[in-house]
């Protein structure tokens, strides 16, 4: 036989898609800490999204390809009127969440945002409710939510656990779409063999480059990039119910499978390894660790690594706010992750921009006492150039400890320093903050911020009466996991 021919013994599922598959299929929900923790993220995650409708650039992209089109028993996107099927309604759900990169986020080798699954999760679960109810059928109820909700956090955040994507110039929303894949064909009723089909076909998609995220590029892609990857979930779940065929060795296979294809081949910590090795690493099996120790953004709308650098800032306010024309230098000591992905200098030319750079997220604060969503508008950034000028005096240095302790599983911190010296030699104490508000350690300390935080973004849509509502449902566990989703969904309409 020539050896110019390739085998085509079809193989068995690789191992990765198999365990993930098994992993919905079979995982029963115990953890009364991850029930509890998945309620305050979905009010946090919904929030995120009602507050995002304030935006034009957001709202720009909402709604149907085809305007006036009707879809029977269509998923709702809260906050508005829209009616729509669930592929599109999961890209505008997972937009509005992510817009403001103010939903909770994962740290690891890799980082992104779990609670961006919702878009996916909500439009299926709304749609299959009222599809069910047509058919005389019981609807789900938000108790399938929240626990498609610590799957999809526990897939996307266990793979980053070691697994760093964006060292190979990946972006984090390819995990978003695989654990979207898996938890929504699981809700559609899929069988394992169906599941696995889904779930492949999202690795040979591949990944979203990073270049949206980081300068010279960084733009609003990076707000609507984790929505499209929920809405190719939703599609793909969808062709596997079908009966679409799937990949067996999507990752494995040789020369055309990702881990030859986008993973391995230029991924500098494998460069050395044995070819055999080049693939995914995995501390840990899959359960209910993520949601119990994910991170909120409670105070600022900020990327995560630069959560307690705003902190620092807000501090040190009082002590330079009567004195930032007379500031010499901004000593900034942070994480390795932090100058590799968000430090940057030079002009920003949008909100997107401005939302990624340490600097500037650490300026507005010290100048002005608070961090908001307005304060990365152009309106306020062009009317104040005290914030370029803090920019300019800012010195970035990484801390060993701050960057090995980031990585350490009993620690996760993310932790920022600053200190400011003046011309006149007079210099503030460095502020040091280890854990932002949103970490696992300052859970009792966050959770009545992150509620306050609920109402406040309620109030930006919703008329008062229908505010309390939500609010008292959601705050009570197991109101809220018997409450049919279609119900829960409808409180969240516009008229």
């Amino acid at each position: 036989m020539s050896s110019n021919t390739d085998n085509n013994t079809r193989p068995d599922y690789d191992s990765v898609i198999q365990d993930i598959a098994d992993y919905v299929l079979t995982f029963e929900v115990s953890s009364a800490e991850a029930l509890n923790t998945a309620r305050n993220c979905l009010m946090d995650t919904l929030g995120c999204g009602l507050l995002a409708l304030k935006f034009s650039q957001c709202t720009k992209l909402l709604g149907p390809i085809v305007k006036g089109t009707v879809v029977p028993n269509g998923a709702r996107v809260p906050g508005t009127s829209l009616v729509l099927d669930p592929v599109k309604a999961a890209w505008d759900i997972g937009c509005t969440i992510r817009w403001l990169d103010y939903n909770d986020t994962w740290l690891a080798a890799e980082w992104g945002h779990p609670s961006d699954n919702l878009g996916a999760i909500l439009a299926v679960a709304d749609h299959l409710s009222q599809v069910r109810i047509a058919n005389s059928q019981p609807p789900l109820t938000m108790r399938d939510v929240l626990e498609a909700m610590i799957m999809a956090h526990e897939i996307q955040g266990v793979i980053a656990l070691e697994n760093s994507f964006n060292r190979v110039g990946l972006c984090h929303v390819l995990l978003v779409r695989v654990a979207s894949t898996a938890v929504v064909t699981k809700m559609m009723g899929g069988s394992r063999e169906q599941i696995m089909a889904a779930i492949s076909q999202a690795w040979v998609d591949g990944s979203a480059l990073r270049t949206y995220r980081h300068a010279p590029n960084t733009g609003s892609r990076k707000s609507w990039a984790a929505g499209d990857a929920t809405s190719r979930a939703v599609y793909l779940a969808d062709m596997a119910m079908r009966g679409e065929m799937g990949i067996p060795s999507a990752l494995t296979a040789a020369q055309w499978g990702f881990y030859d294809v986008s993973f391995s081949k230029t991924n500098k910590d494998q460069a050395l390894k044995p070819e055999a090795e080049r693939t995914f690493s995995f501390s840990q099996g899959y359960g209910s660790y993520v949601m119990e120790n994910i991170l909120f953004k409670i105070s600022f709308p900020a990327e995560f690594h630069a959560q307690t650098a705003a902190e620092a800032s807000v501090i040190l306010h009082p002590q330079v706010k009567s004195r930032l024309d007379d500031i010499e230098k901004i000593v900034i000591r942070t994480h390795e992750s932090a100058i590799r992905i968000i430090s940057k200098t030079g002009p920003l030319a949008n909100a997107a921009d401005r939302d990624h750079c340490l600097q500037y997220m650490i300026a507005v604060p010290l100048a002005f006492g608070n961090l908001t969503s307005d304060h990365y508008e152009d309106d306020f950034h062009n009317t104040h150039p005290i914030i370029d000028k803090l920019r300019d005096k800012m010195e970035v240095l990484e801390d060993k400890r701050f960057t090995a302790e980031y990585l350490e599983a009993d620690k996760r911190s993310i932790a920022n320093a600053i200190q400011v010296f003046f011309n006149d030699g007079s210099k503030t104490e460095e502020v040091v903050v280890q854990y932002p508000l949103g970490h696992r350690r300052r859970r009792e300390e966050g959770i009545p911020l992150l509620e306050l935080k609920f109402k406040s973004n309620l109030a930006t849509r919703l008329a008062t009466q229908k505010c309390q509502t939500i609010f008292t449902l959601c705050k009570d566990q197991a109101k809220l996991e018997n409450t049919p989703v279609n119900s829960f969904m409808d409180l969240f309409v516009i008229q």
